[in-house]
């Protein structure tokens, strides 16, 4: 019997999306945010918008090839501001703010319509809620759940940022298992990708797996599908996973 439905969060409990005038207002406020450290970026909004753009795929690449998240000073200096020869030093006080910023100001979130209506629903019914999410900063995870409503509802709450350690490696899941005490079987996981999500619950033997529609998904998919991964159900409004678990205890 499934008795504890896991959430992703960035393209499941909200969806992001952003504009090139969004990224280009972000590098104006990332200067001016360095700027009040006493640090001042030779570059224009504009050349640093773009290579914000370029540095974040590159660590994307790196890091979904490794599945290992980084510290956030590593992450600024190594990558995002690599050009900028800032030093770890420098950036280290700040670093996690600019992590921070990065997922909640660059990008809009949107959060998903009835979150608290399928929240309620799951736990009507006697089902644990939790999260495991792939994010560079250790706080924003904490923040968005706060923001949500949804701090009664989660029961463990799990990041790359706060682990070193990112889907689809099944070691999320099993912290999940533990924290929750429950056997893989006994859990369903939430979320909009194959690469990560869906091979991750593959990974770690979990019992169901469902994909919610995100219009970000393709790309970061392409030829997941071909090489096997497919979730149990494809849904595209969070109301539609209280009834989805009650069919399959159902079948029990």
């Amino acid at each position: 019997m499934i008795r504890a439905v896991v959430f992703d969060l960035g393209g499941t409990l909200h969806l992001c999306s952003s504009t090139p005038e969004r990224k280009l207002w972000f590098a104006r406020r990332l200067i001016s945010r360095l700027g009040e450290y006493g640090i001042t970026l030779d570059i224009g909004p504009e050349a640093l918008a773009a290579q914000l753009e370029e540095n974040a795929e590159r660590y994307k690449r790196d890091v979904e090839a490794s599945l290992r998240e980084l510290d956030p000073t590593v992450i600024w200096n190594d990558y995002y501001l690599c050009q900028q020869n800032l030093g770890r030093e420098a950036l280290a006080p700040m670093a996690e703010e600019l992590s921070f910023l990065y997922d909640y100001e660059r990008v809009c979130n949107l959060r998903r319509p009835h979150l608290i209506d399928c929240m309620e629903a799951l736990r009507g019914e006697g089902l644990r809620i939790g999260l495991i999410s792939n994010i560079i900063s250790r706080s924003i995870v904490p923040h968005f759940v706060a923001e949500y409503g949804l701090t009664d509802y989660m029961e463990c709450v799990i990041t790359s940022a706060g682990t070193g350690i990112r889907k689809p490696d099944p070691a999320l899941f099993r912290m999940a298992e533990q924290q929750l005490g429950l056997a893989p079987q006994e859990l369903a996981y939430v979320g909009d990708t194959l690469s990560r999500d869906v091979r991750g619950t593959r990974a770690a033997g979990w019992r169901l797996a469902i994909q919610i529609y995100s219009p970000n998904a393709a790309r970061r998919d392409a030829g997941m599908a071909e090489l096997g991964y497919r979730p149990d159900y494809s849904i595209t409004d969070l109301m539609e996973i209280p009834d989805i678990i009650a069919r399959e205890n159902g079948r029990e």
